[in-house]
């Protein structure tokens, strides 16, 4: 990596660490919610951080930066690969694809029933998120079982040779 990389990765990196104490310090110390803000119905006793919705938001930006430089490194890398050796590369699109059919599998396996939640009167317990949440539930338990197995028969393999 070279220098300049590595000094701008790491500025970034502790510009990113104060927003986030920033925003941390603002919500916790920002007060409580006053007028619109309050959410109506919640205990009086129960405190309502004022900037609430301001953690909320870095929260998504956050997620959606790492998604976003996630998705362009990996095509940059793959260009790389490509370019360099590309029957490598295609191979290294196995593990995309894999997580894709992992996914399928999971959405098929889901249940879309609606549930029967006393005092919920929400919009979210329809088909579609039912299947959502499941699919997530199911590709996290596929995903772990499948590292276990890998750990397990990385360990063996190692012992025997």
């Amino acid at each position: 990596m070279s220098k300049l990389t590595y000094k701008v990765s790491y500025y970034v990196l502790y510009a990113i660490f104060a927003v986030i104490l920033v925003v941390l310090g603002v919500f916790y110390l920002g007060g409580d919610a006053q007028g619109a803000e309050v959410i109506a119905g919640v205990d009086p006793e129960m405190w309502q951080p004022a900037h609430t919705d301001t953690l909320i938001y870095l929260m998504y930006g956050l997620f959606y930066l790492a998604v976003a430089l996630t998705v362009i490194a990996a095509l940059y890398q793959f260009g790389a690969a490509l370019k360099d050796n590309p029957g490598g590369a295609i191979r290294s699109l196995l593990g995309l694809v894999l997580l894709v059919v992992v996914m399928l599998i999971a959405w098929a396996v889901g249940d879309g029933t609606p549930m029967n939640i006393p005092g919920y009167d929400g919009t979210d317990n329809v088909y579609f998120w039912l299947k959502v949440t499941d699919m997530f539930l199911y590709a996290i338990y596929i995903l772990l079982c499948v590292t276990i197995l890998a750990m397990l028969f990385s360990a063996i393999k190692k012992r025997l040779s």
